[in-house]
């Protein structure tokens, strides 16, 4: 930053920190501040505060500093709710932000930069007095009584809860308490030997393991509700004398000041509660925060009719020219800036798109002169006196470009993965051989004298079957249609055996069938696609969002596959506004670049037409000619379109199933793309296969398909998953609300205002025109459609395409909108009555909002919550929580898993989803596919011995008489426990296995010895595998082992068990085979002898396995 020390106008301003009068800077556009800023506070270490115009700006400018200072200079003062008396709009994460901002400012003496706008500093803060007196140190080695800091924690206003997730939350485990305070991004772990502190760290609330140990820690309650006999201070006061304050527009915060604090005045008023502090103590009024700047260090970037300016500093800046995505004009205007004895310097979000650039740059005839940085900027600007000029990539491409708060990582996801799978006493669980039955939590139970632990699940007739937690793999909560009860049977039944039977038989002609049209395919030649052009690039490039890591993945294995020489036919999964249709996109390109033709085929009208205007707007700078036909195109157009094709002047034509029928010729298809497959009937699914014999394809879903799913048909078919959201994509600001009038007028008329329209979905189709007659009534120039399924087809389509057109400000509609509609410009969403939709029906239908780069509002209209079922009341929370992209999926998925899998295997299948549970199913596919493999596949899948042997032992069981378990005293919360026997029998790898024991000891001290023969027990497994055995039975200090069953399996002429047979002849008898005859014929046992421990036993037969067969097991 060197760069701008010689400069006048750098003086001038490193001189403005220390004078106390008002300054304005003159001149200074985007980024420019922030570099100018940044290099003065790099030489001078001085306080500063800077208030921007909202929230938004603050951030902007703050990623900017954060970049170019480190973090830890640059902080953000975010504001702590969003309406004054209104304590349930606290936000703990944001209150958290300026705890730590003040205990900066006042413990430590380095200078520090702080970010904040009007509606942050409104709020007065607790004197340095008061703060000191009510932060709680805990040094290392000192004896503090744990029930003291329990009690203390209780004064402090923390709530003690199971496990830590957000600010002001503490639990006890035995000796260890964790505690999230008010003034640390991470909570904090004590953990106790007797009475003395032993260890003190940070812990990440995700994973609960360990970050960084202290020495000492303070514990910071939430400064907003301490009581105080001190005044409260506006956060000027925090700073040292010879601060400096920047206001972005001072008349805008003093006036933002004066509205606030009327808006508090009236609610202090409407309060009948004398408990209350007045406005005056605890906000800042416009007066009090002028009188305040007074003779200070104060610059302005604008004129202040409240603060005469006594200078102006003249920086010279002009803004980051608009190119309009064209390339030519940049690298003219990037050589002309060389001429005149300029830098030019690109800044980019990520290195790929610095790539992108030189490969633009690349292709032009002459030299273009300029550098590339990593580092991303809000808005470019050109410094004249500098001479230098630094462009934002997202400006010069058009693309949309998000801050990064940390609040936000801070905030809990509480409705995780993890407790939508856990298991609660009186769930319905699946066990792979004997059915569903009622879970009935973890028991201890008595085997010959020893203790053991043990899953309790009830079958019909009051049959209570014993797990033991060695076979936790065989049992998965069942997930059938939501609150569909399962049928119930006695144990060892002939019921469930034949349901899995037929199940098997009908899911192996499925698998079969897959398996044989992919193998198929294999063997055909198609076109070879050439590698990417520039035109390529460019057209990537422009894509206004960030790609994600999954979109990457996707577009890079398309254009393998179109490289290829065998036909492509792929899959791509992804949820709403995942960006499925750019992948797309860029295949079609692709293939008319290479001079071939491509047709798109959609389910509905509507989505044809959307599609084509997606496509146009997309390649609109490129040559390429993009066409539609569905049924509303007049019948002269129609053949106008297909006689061009014909001739091969339409390089991409998108249309509905009228695609496939005679008269529509192609003069040379390359490229087949079928959006929503599961949505065609089966007739148009025939006379594709005939179309696309040789024909590339690709196939776009927006089911989910479970990740577990995937693995087992990635043998049938070319899948590509996109799973992550857009990154610059805003959350949404969803909130529930009572029915209001009032609120609903407003937030017509904001967006209305911002000319965008409004989606308001009410599901009754009796009574939908007198909710049009209110909403006329509300906002009487509003321009209403309504939509709904009883309307005629032709009627409903021109609503909805007027509404896509601009024609109506308001659409009010059934549910008919949950699925594909796209209107960029329609973002606010009202939902009436939403207790009454499920979890995923509201995310698909908050997915139509938010699709361009205005930040989107999403309104959940719902009775008090006193008056709705507490299932609804959680959904309507979860929702409102997951306001993040994406989140979708987490919420969605155990919904549309049981439909996605329906639909990708076939309508008949979820009658048997429903029988047996997802998971239960998604074995017996497995199972069906891994058999085919091994049959009649063969040749297809050639793996090695190993993977033969692998398979031939699908798994091992263990029955002993050793204590192995996670003992009650040492994780005393049952669904915990429950969840890392989960954990650990998924773990496959002794990397991950150590990983699980380190996080044991980590999260709840020394592991005992009975926890650590369990851990030993899955090392026992995989060993066990290795060697062909089928099951331990492990008792009064022998091993019985039982080898594979099956007589003629290869295993037995293999090198590995001519090696065994040595390894026991070399013994000395310590181990002894023998054959034994039971009911399914002759077995081959391993007996062994003098085995007291789990350890003992794997040394006894790590001899066994032949050294060089030391697989990655």
């Amino acid at each position: 930053m060197t760069v701008f020390d010689s400069l006048d106008s750098q003086k001038k301003l490193e001189a403005a920190f220390f004078e106390e009068r008002c300054v304005q800077l003159k001149g200074i556009v985007g980024s420019g501040l922030n570099f100018r800023l940044a290099a003065a506070f790099q030489k001078h270490s001085q306080h500063l505060l800077l208030i921007l115009d909202n929230a938004e700006q603050a951030a902007y400018y703050l990623n900017d500093l954060e970049a170019l200072l480190s973090p830890s200079e640059v902080l953000f003062f975010p504001a702590s709710y969003r309406q004054p008396y209104a304590p349930e709009t606290t936000d703990n994460a944001n209150i958290l932000l300026r705890s730590e901002v003040l205990k900066k400012l006042t413990q430590s003496k380095k200078a520090r930069m702080v970010v904040s706008y009007p509606r942050a500093i409104f709020e007065k803060i607790i004197s340095q007095h008061t703060l000191k007196k009510n932060t709680f140190p805990i040094e290392i080695n000192t004896e503090i009584p744990l029930q003291q800091i329990n009690e203390r924690l209780f004064e402090m206003g923390f709530e003690r809860v199971d496990f830590v997730t957000g600010p002001g939350e503490f639990a006890v485990r035995g000796g260890i308490i964790d505690v999230f305070s008010f003034a640390y991004q991470h909570p904090y772990r004590i953990e106790f030997f007797d009475d003395t502190v032993e260890r003190l760290c940070s812990f990440d609330v995700t994973t609960q393991r360990s970050i960084k140990a202290y020495e000492r820690i303070e514990l910071l309650p939430n400064t907003s509700h301490i009581h105080f006999t001190d005044k409260r201070k506006s956060i000027l006061e925090f700073f040292p004398k010879n601060s400096s304050f920047i206001f972005q527009n001072l008349d805008l915060t003093l006036e933002v000041l004066e509205k606030m604090y009327q808006k508090a005045e009236a609610a202090y008023q409407k309060l009948n509660d004398t408990t209350q502090y007045p406005p005056d103590t605890l906000f800042v009024n416009a007066q009090e925060w002028q009188q305040e700047v007074q003779n200070k260090s104060v610059l302005l970037l604008q004129r202040s009719e409240h603060l005469k300016a006594t200078d102006q500093i003249l920086i010279p800046q002009s803004p980051q020219p608009a190119f309009n995505k064209k390339f030519d004009l940049l690298i003219q205007h990037l050589n002309t800036n060389q001429k005149d004895g300029y830098t030019n310097t690109l800044f980019c979000v990520n290195a790929q798109q610095a790539k992108r650039f030189h490969d633009i740059f690349e292709e032009s005839e002459t030299p273009v002169h300029y550098q590339t940085r990593v580092q991303s900027i809000f808005e470019g600007f050109e410094d004249l006196e500098a001479r230098w000029a630094c462009f934002s990539d997202h400006q010069i491409f058009e693309r949309y470009h998000k801050y990064h708060l940390r609040s936000e990582s801070t905030r809990k996801a509480s409705l995780n993965l993890k407790q939508l799978t856990q298991m609660e006493v009186g769930d319905y669980v699946t066990h792979i051989d004997h059915g569903i039955g009622t879970f009935g939590g973890l028991q201890r139970i008595e085997v010959e004298g020893k203790w053991q632990e043990a899953i309790k699940l009830i079958y019909g007739e009051r049959d209570i079957l014993y797990l033991s937690i060695h076979s936790l793999h065989k049992i998965s909560k069942y997930n059938g249609k939501d609150g569909a009860v399962p049928k119930i049977y006695k144990l060892g039944s002939k019921a469930w055996k034949n349901l899995k039977q037929k199940t098997k038989s009908k899911v192996k002609e499925i698998a079969f069938n897959l398996i044989q049209t992919y193998a198929k395919r294999r063997t055909k030649i198609g076109f070879a696609f050439d590698p990417d052009s520039y035109l390529q690039a460019e057209l990537e490039a422009s894509f206004i969002y960030e790609d994600t890591p999954d979109q990457e993945k996707a577009t890079a294995a398309v254009k393998a596959d179109m490289e290829s020489e065998q036909p492509m036919d792929r899959l791509i999964c992804g949820d709403v506004g995942f960006g499925k249709t750019e992948v797309a996109i860029r295949a079609a390109f692709k293939a008319a670049d290479n001079s071939k033709q491509v047709a798109v085929l959609v389910p509905t009208t509507i989505l044809a037409f959307q599609h084509f205007k997606t496509f146009s707007k997309r390649l609109e700078d490129l040559p390429v000619r993009v066409d539609y036909i569905n049924r509303f195109r007049k019948a002269k157009d129609k053949t106008q379109i297909l006689s061009d094709l014909k001739a091969g002047k339409i390089d991409i034509l998108i249309g509905t199933h009228q695609m496939v029928s005679k008269n529509v010729v192609f003069k040379d298809l390359g490229l087949l793309i079928v959006d929503e497959e599961q949505k065609f009937g089966v007739s148009v699914k025939e006379k594709l296969r005939a179309m696309k014999t040789n024909v590339d394809v690709l196939t776009l879903t927006a089911t989910p398909i479970p990740r577990t799913l995937q693995f087992s048909l990635m043998a049938a078919r070319d899948m590509s998953v996109i799973a992550t959201p857009p990154p610059n994509r805003y959350p949404i600001a969803s909130e529930v609300v009572r029915f209001s009038e009032t609120l609903i007028r407003d937030g017509i008329m904001y967006e209305m205002q911002r000319g965008g329209q409004v989606f308001f979905i009410h599901n009754r189709v009796e009574n939908i025109t007198e909710v049009a007659g209110m909403l006329q009534r509300l906002v009487p120039d509003a321009r209403i459609a309504i939509g709904h399924g009883q309307m005629e087809g032709d009627r409903l389509e021109k609503t909805l395409l007027g509404f896509m057109e601009g024609q109506y400000d308001i659409l009010l509609a059934t549910t008919i909108i949950e699925n594909g509609l796209d209107v960029p410009n329609a973002n606010t969403l009202f939902i009436n009555n939403a207790q009454n939709f499920g979890l995923s029906d509201l995310h698909q239908m908050r997915g139509r909002v938010g699709r361009s780069n205005k930040k989107a509002f999403c309104y959940f209209i719902t009775p008090p919550l006193t008056a709705i079922s507490s299932d609804a009341q959680k959904r309507i929370q979860a929702i409102e929580q997951f306001s993040v992209l994406g989140s979708g999926i987490q919420i969605a998925m155990k919904d549309l898993e049981i439909r996605g899998a329906g639909d990708l295997l076939g309508g008949e299948q979820s009658g048997f989803i429903n029988e047996m549970g997802f998971e239960t199913y998604q074995k017996i596919l497995q199972e069906a596919i891994e058999e085919l493999k091994e049959t009649e596949f063969k040749e297809l899948y050639q793996g090695s011995e190993n993977d033969r042997l692998q398979t031939a032992v699908k798994e091992v069981q263990i029955d002993t008489d050793l204590e192995l378990y996670i003992p009650e005293e040492y994780v005393n919360i049952v669904s915990e426990r429950l969840s890392l026997y989960q954990e650990l029998s998924s773990v496959k790898t002794p990397e991950a296995l150590e990983a699980f024991r380190l996080q044991l000891q980590d999260r709840f001290g020394v592991v005992p010895q009975v926890t650590l023969g369990l851990l030993e027990s899955v090392q026992l497994k995989w060993l066990a595998i290795r060697l062909g055995l089928e099951r331990l039975i492990i008792k009064k200090g022998k091993c019985l082992g039982y080898f594979i069953a099956d007589q003629e399996h290869p295993f037995y002429q293999s090198e590995n068990f001519t090696h065994l047979l040595q390894q026991v002849q070399t013994s000395g008898g310590d181990l002894v085979l023998k054959e034994k005859q039971t009911q399914s014929g002759l077995r081959l046992l391993l007996l062994i002898e003098h085995i007291q421990s789990i350890q003992a036993l794997i040394q006894a037969l790590k001899p066994l396995e032949r050294p060089t067969t030391s697989l990655n097991s």
